[in-house]
């Protein structure tokens, strides 16, 4: 799918915006930088500075990753309407949006709903790379969440439609034929932490099941290393950095350079596979967290 973005020139120019999207998660891998795996509690879950909505989905991983110390972000033409200016050699960061094609002339209710929406973007810049911004419009303090193990307790007592825990092997895992999840006793794991890591990866499995949102995925990832299995294990490994970082816990993950080279694999081999997998994240971990999914990023004012 294509996206269309114009020039100073007024000449209309193709943008493959999986391709760049994904082009960025590489260039972040190839770097040994995993970006799902980098926590935000501590500069906050990126958000827009002028309306304080969180960004989701992909974009979280794209504007989190840079490891800025506060993690608000603006566009251009916001920060120009508030007498800003970006400062010398500094580049913006893109956010990914859906836009439904406009309607031709012509053309009645029922032509423009058969549309499919287009991947577009737009770039932002965070507030460390601008000067001259009005004071009154920074953050006064870092924002920080602080780690809660009594909220991760919340999060699982409160999932809808929650499946059934067991304790009675010593291994984690989801079935999704039983709809149940086992895992080994508490006590068994070197830190409250890494106990509910592991269980927020199950339970993102468990969101796939046909009672919830029915994820294909789920139910076809027998086969190890196969395109459902790579692509439901991506998704769950996503959505359990959200819930992390929603909780402010933060557990070690796999970053080996194998597994790096396999993702790298499978990214290079598939330009939709990162964005088709944060954006079942973000729906897993919305089920999960039992708040309304927010539609994707709003269309920005034209910079």
């Amino acid at each position: 799918m294509e996206a269309t973005t114009t020039t100073s020139n007024d000449n209309v120019q193709k943008k493959d915006v999986y391709a760049i999207v994904t082009e960025k998660i590489i260039e972040q891998l190839e770097n040994g930088t995993v970006p799902w795996h980098v926590p935000w509690h501590s500069a906050g879950i990126p958000c827009n500075l002028i309306s304080r909505r969180p960004y989701r989905g992909m974009n979280l991983m794209l504007l989190a990753c840079h490891g800025y110390e506060q993690n608000f972000f603006l566009t251009f033409a916001q920060l120009k309407e508030l007498g800003g200016k970006v400062k010398k050699d500094e580049r913006g960061h893109i956010v990914v949006f859906w836009k439904r094609p406009e309607k031709s002339e012509g053309e009645g209710t029922d032509d423009e709903k058969e549309k499919k929406p287009i991947l577009r973007y737009y770039i932002v810049f965070n507030i460390s790379q601008c000067e001259s911004i009005p004071e009154d419009k920074l953050p006064s303090t870092p924002y920080r969440i602080p780690a809660s193990i009594s909220t991760c307790e919340n999060i699982v007592s409160n999932m809808p439609k929650r499946p059934i825990v067991k304790f009675k092997e010593h291994r984690a895992y989801y079935d999704p034929l039983k709809d149940f999840i086992n895992m080994p006793k508490q006590k068994s794991f070197e830190s409250d932490e890494a106990y509910y890591s592991t269980l927020f990866h199950e339970l993102v499995h468990s969101t796939g099941h046909h009672s919830r949102l029915d994820r294909k995925d789920l139910l076809q990832m027998a086969e190890f290393g196969s395109e459902a299995y790579s692509h439901e294990e991506l998704v769950a490994e996503i959505a359990t950095c959200y819930l992390q970082s929603y909780t402010g816990i933060t557990s070690q993950f796999e970053q080996s350079a194998a597994y790096i080279q396999g993702w790298l694999w499978k990214l290079k081999n598939d330009k939709r596979f990162i964005l088709s997998a944060s954006t079942h994240a973000q729906k897993a971990s919305d089920y999960i967290l039992n708040v309304q999914s927010e539609s994707d990023e709003e269309t920005p004012k034209e910079d």
